[in-house]
């Protein structure tokens, strides 16, 4: 059985995702884009060690901010790592905000095929051009120029290959969303940013920007870009500050839009008076469905 945990920042996926993986004998594949880096803990809200109450969780803590990973990288990644669960019988629970991630994991995802870190400088150019024509036995393309053959070879994969649909590679998914009235979650991303800042978010920013500042890796995480704004004397702390709220709350708004429209999602409103119901709730319906 897989269970996958989504939705906005701040709404509680964390806590549902450690209940069910006791509940179920599961373990944790992480799919947020951020947590995936070393020390990038703040802005991530990454999963302490005293939050997993032992519960083993992969993909966290992987990469460092200067190391490449991509969408592709994760895909490959998760997916192998369901397949050794699988192979002990575990149960797994995928748990993260990252819509993307979490298509291209669980779908036939397929990606565009970039000239630069393709591999077919290794192809000599009849194996090329063979390729070709079983995708078009009508190409005309100059068979001996390698160059315009890649080429060839990559539109076509891309016009054949790149249909992303909604096939669903795995079986018994379960996807569960957690949502909450929109004014009430956009108040705890609020105070969910006070607390990153009492807890040492403007500390964790400056860390990374005394590396390097135009890192890849940094240029998009909410918290680091804004403050980075005010380490450079553009805006003051103040700013800063409001800033990372109004991205967060702008973020949370496109993850809403991004999974209704991507995924077919079982919502569940959130009870953060008696959040054991909300559990209780989600139990039921993936025991009788």
């Amino acid at each position: 059985m897989i269970i996958v945990i989504t939705g906005p920042t701040a709404v509680g996926k964390t806590k549902l995702s450690i209940s069910l993986a006791k509940k179920y004998n599961a373990e944790i594949i992480n799919a947020d884009s951020v947590q995936i880096y070393r020390k990038m803990d703040i802005a991530s809200a990454k999963v302490t060690e005293d939050e997993k109450e032992g519960i083993v969780h992969h993909l966290i803590d992987i990469k460092d901010y200067n190391e490449d990973y991509t969408v592709y990288d994760y895909q490959i990644d998760a997916r192998n790592k369901i397949k050794e669960l699988q192979n002990q019988n575990k149960n797994i629970i995928i748990v993260g905000g990252t819509g993307l991630y979490i298509k291209a994991l669980l779908y036939d995802y397929r990606f565009n095929k970039d000239e630069k870190s393709n591999d077919y400088d290794n192809l000599t150019k009849e194996e090329l051009y063979s390729k070709i024509l079983n995708i078009n036995n009508e190409s005309k393309v100059d068979k001996n120029n390698k160059r315009r053959l890649i080429r060839e070879l990559i539109n076509l994969e891309n016009k054949s290959e790149n249909k992303n649909g909604d096939k669903l590679l795995y079986d018994n998914v379960y996807f569960i969303g957690l949502t909450t009235d929109r004014n009430y979650l956009y108040d705890r991303i609020n105070n969910r940013v006070d607390e990153m800042i009492k807890n040492g978010l403007i500390e964790e920013a400056k860390y990374f920007y005394n590396l390097d500042k135009n890192a890849k890796s940094l240029k998009t995480v909410i918290g680091y870009k804004e403050l980075f704004e005010y380490f450079d004397g553009k805006i003051s702390k103040e700013e800063a500050i409001d800033l990372i709220k109004k991205n967060s709350r702008h973020y949370a708004k496109r993850q809403y839009t991004w999974f209704n429209n991507k995924m077919k999602i079982k919502w569940f409103d959130v009870n953060f008076d008696n959040f054991n119901q909300t559990i209780i709730n989600v139990e039921n319906y993936i025991n009788n469905n």
